[in-house]
């Protein structure tokens, strides 16, 4: 076990980690694609149960 905490002790040594800037674009990005797909989703959604209202009312 202590082998292998020191091997990912070794290898997170050499991970390239992104700079503040960079982070903080692409969490904008994550984001700003999560709102649009969540308010996509839901205008479809009331698009779909406002045309089944029409048939089944």
């Amino acid at each position: 076990m202590f082998k292998f905490l020191s091997n990912v002790s070794r290898e997170m040594k050499k991970v390239s980690w992104p700079k503040s800037k960079e982070l903080t674009s692409y969490t904008v990005v994550v984001i700003s694609t999560v709102v649009f797909m969540a308010i996509f989703f839901g205008v479809i959604d009331l698009g779909i149960s406002e045309l089944l209202n029409l048939f089944f009312e």
